[in-house]
């Protein structure tokens, strides 16, 4: 069907098709003129944000398992740098027997007797000593 004049769009629909071909530069000022704020907007964001952060901080502080794995061996110790480094590279390694070597350099060159008894976590220590003994 022809038709003489264009059909109606509904507003929603008509405001997509006039964002369709928008030159760039116009439609990059329209997004940047909506998204700012004024100070007691960003204050407010920023302190909302602020209670969500601490509140999962808590809760993940008691909580046990890997969350308390990750917090013992965290990046900003020489151990937690070996296993994420370890992880990382066996999932590249092809063999076995190259694996293993990886496994016995990289678990040997740590000091993971500083780790024992740190955590509260039985299984943070259970695996403390399972990489002392490996």
């Amino acid at each position: 069907m022809i038709f003489a004049t264009p059909p109606r769009l509904a507003p929603p629909r008509a405001a997509i098709c006039e964002y369709y071909i928008i030159d760039e530069q116009r439609a990059v000022a329209a997004v940047l003129a909506a998204a700012r704020s004024d100070a007691g907007t960003q204050a407010r964001i920023a302190a909302q944000a602020r209670a969500l952060i601490e509140a999962v901080r808590r809760r993940r502080a008691g909580s046990g398992g890997l969350d308390a794995l990750l917090r013992e061996y965290d990046l900003s110790t020489q151990e937690g740098v070996v296993l994420m480094c370890l992880a990382e590279a066996l999932l590249r390694i092809p063999d076995t027997a190259t694996a293993d070597r990886l496994i016995h350099d990289r678990l040997t060159a740590a000091q993971w007797t500083q780790h024992l008894g740190r955590s509260d976590s039985l299984f943070v220590n259970a695996s403390t000593w399972g990489l002392m003994l490996s």
